[in-house]
């Protein structure tokens, strides 16, 4: 949510800015603006809506400058507006842009306005505007009088100390002409490192156009841009570091659509390739690497006695399917849990408990928070604490969850695009089988060795399962005019339900829920009419016979069955009975293969219904805030 992209340059930034703020559309957004530094003043455009609109009046009066910043804004404080917008200004003299959320802005603002200071927004950003310009003021006072020039990095320095909350700024100053200011704390910023021109985003992707090498800032950290002095980057003590420079390993085509009328769906035919990917280097003969999951990964596995599982949304389930297999494949007590809730309990972690985050950006705030509160329960040695260490299971290599845990295993989905979670959900499942047969006591047997087989043969499959792209195409018809649909799966067939549910949701804004099919008697049967299509997973697997007998439970009732049933399953299609054939499978590994079509399904009901598939409502795709 929210976007940053900064530029300092010997050339015009405008059409950088502009581009970066396209480029982190994906990100969700409602207003959007710029700012640059044109012969000494700051000249600001913002527009309500999207970027599109703020290149409108971009076209009727152009910004000229070479060093600027610009936003793309996610409300929290104050509805969205063009007033509200980023960037904000104080005194005309300082803009700022800002994610995240500043916690104790309320007394900050009664104390400026005390002060005289007169507010335009509604927002907690212009309160860290005139914060930062009230300090840089005063150092300018101080110089009058034979003190030290005024320091714009000092004076967001000295601000910094005074605020509480989650933020990704940058700032500039007319009055230092050739400097941008940059700070993050619980929301991601990195550096673009360019030649004789540097730049800041909140995402890698923004700034592809001009550079492939990042630095990505750790928690704490402050970095300034100059002329004078390239690249300066102090941690939260203020002294200065050295950060690692990164190349960029996708390409700017990550950043494009190429041949696919939406990201979503060239992301969800990216998946036999990205599950390749996520599997190359990590299987060795009949066996998983252990090595794969970092130094020290295999004593600590060997010691682990319970599994704890923390995401949220669609991270959260692929965590439930695991709990499956780690508790019938590795033989360990395991549990999921949301992340925005498990701090908020008293919750009891019993001896040698691996604790297990999973995010596709490693920045989602509360997975971030339930880590912190795991480790400094840990670290206190509280009695009700038994975690044994942190693994995190994360698609992008330097974030928070990656550096903040003790082991780290990257996903390769590449860069996700799309709101709705594809490619990057079922390289986590892959990733999480990977843990599960790295857990397992037994090690080597005729079970893992089948399994690692399975995986190797898992893109082919996959590939398999997309070219039933057109049947479901013509599916999705009898769901264009609904309100309401239904999911049922048992076993590890009910998360990849929940999933097929969220996603239909998310991107066709039809109302869907998903049950344990064996539910269904307990109450849902009720909703069950001709209006409500019912989609089942179904397959071979141990639990097909309770499944066939809960559809019949819905035949029964007049209710419009969609199953997506192995090749095997004696099912044919009837009177409200349609069936679509899914390729076979591993029944362990078919969760991730079923996922497959309801992706594609949830896809083209969004594309019938005419919504933004790419960029649903009211969505963001990092969620960087509690």
């Amino acid at each position: 949510m929210c976007g940053i992209v900064a530029a300092l340059a010997a050339r015009n930034v405008q059409g950088i800015l502009l581009e970066g703020l396209k480029r982190l559309e994906y990100r969700g957004y409602d207003s959007a603006g710029m700012a640059v530094l044109e012969n000494g003043t700051l000249v600001r455009q913002r527009a309500n809506g999207k970027v599109a609109a703020l290149e409108e009046k971009l076209t009727q009066r152009a910004l000229k400058g070479s060093i600027g910043i610009a936003h793309t804004r996610w409300a929290t404080h104050g509805k969205p507006s063009e007033v509200n917008a980023h960037p904000h200004l104080a005194r005309e003299r300082l803009a700022i842009v800002h994610n995240g959320i500043i916690e104790n802005f309320e007394p900050l603002k009664d104390e400026l306005e005390a002060d005289g200071v007169t507010f335009e927004s509604e927002t907690d950003t212009e309160v860290v505007a005139h914060l930062i310009d009230r300090a840089f003021r005063h150092q300018n006072r101080a110089n009058q009088d034979g003190g030290e020039t005024g320091d714009l990095l000092a004076a967001v320095q000295a601000t910094l100390d005074r605020i509480d909350g989650a933020y990704a700024l940058a700032v500039m100053h007319a009055d230092a002409p050739r400097e941008i200011v940059g700070a993050r704390k619980g929301s991601p910023l990195v550096v673009g490192v360019g030649i004789d021109e540097n730049f800041l985003a909140s995402d890698a992707l923004a700034l592809l156009q001009v550079t492939d090498r990042f630095i990505y800032l750790q928690e704490g950290d402050v970095v300034r841009l100059s002329d004078a002095h390239g690249i300066e980057i102090f941690a939260a003590d203020g002294q200065p570091v050295e950060r690692p420079v990164h190349t960029f390993e996708h390409g700017d085509s990550a950043a494009s659509r190429g041949e696919y009328r939406h990201f979503m769906l060239k992301e969800i035919h990216e998946q036999p390739t990205v599950i390749a990917a996520t599997l190359e280097g990590r299987l060795s003969g009949s066996h998983v690497l252990e090595s794969s999951f970092g130094v020290g990964a295999r004593a600590l596995f060997e010691r682990v006695k319970q599994v704890h599982i923390v995401a949220c949304g669609t991270s959260y389930h692929a965590g439930m399917v695991a709990r499956y297999w780690l508790e019938k494949l590795a033989g360990l007590p395991t549990t999921v849990e949301v992340a925005s809730e498990y701090r908020y309990r008293e919750v009891v972690v019993p001896e040698n408990t691996l604790f297990v985050t999973l995010s596709q950006s490693g920045e989602t705030a509360d997975t971030l928070a339930a880590l912190r509160y795991a480790k400094s329960r840990a670290k206190s040695r509280d009695k009700t604490s038994g975690y044994l260490g942190t693994l995190a299971i994360c698609n992008v290599p330097g974030s928070s969850l990656t550096r903040e845990s003790d082991l780290a295993l990257m996903t390769q989905a590449g860069p996700e695009i799309g709101v709705a979670s594809t490619k990057a959900f079922t390289t986590q499942l892959v990733a999480l089988m990977l843990l599960t047969l790295s857990l397992r006591k037994s090690r080597g047997d005729e079970r893992e060795a089948a399994l690692v087989q399975a995986l190797r043969g898992l893109p082919a499959v996959l590939d398999n399962a997309l070219a039933m792209d057109g049947p479901i195409a013509e599916l999705s018809e009898a769901f264009a005019e609904k309100h309401h649909a239904l999911f049922l799966g048992r076993g590890t067939q009910f998360p990849i339900a929940l999933e097929g549910a969220l996603k239909l949701k998310e991107i066709s804004y039809i109302h869907a829920e998903a049950y344990p099919a064996g539910e269904l008697k307990h109450g849902p049967l009720a909703l069950v009419d001709a209006d409500m299509p019912v989609v089942a997973v179904a397959p071979n697997d141990e639990l097909l016979e309770k499944l066939k007998s809960n559809l019949q439970e819905v035949r029964a009732r007049g209710g419009e069955l969609f199953v997506f049933a192995d090749e095997g399953v004696a099912l044919t299609a009837a009177e409200n009975l349609r069936v679509l054939h899914v390729p076979p499978v591993d029944e362990l590994l078919a969760p991730i293969v079923y996922t497959i079509p309801l992706q594609l399904l949830s896809y083209h009901v969004a594309v019938l219904k005419g919504t933004d598939v790419d960029q649903p409502r009211n969505l963001a795709k990092s969620v960087t805030v509690e």
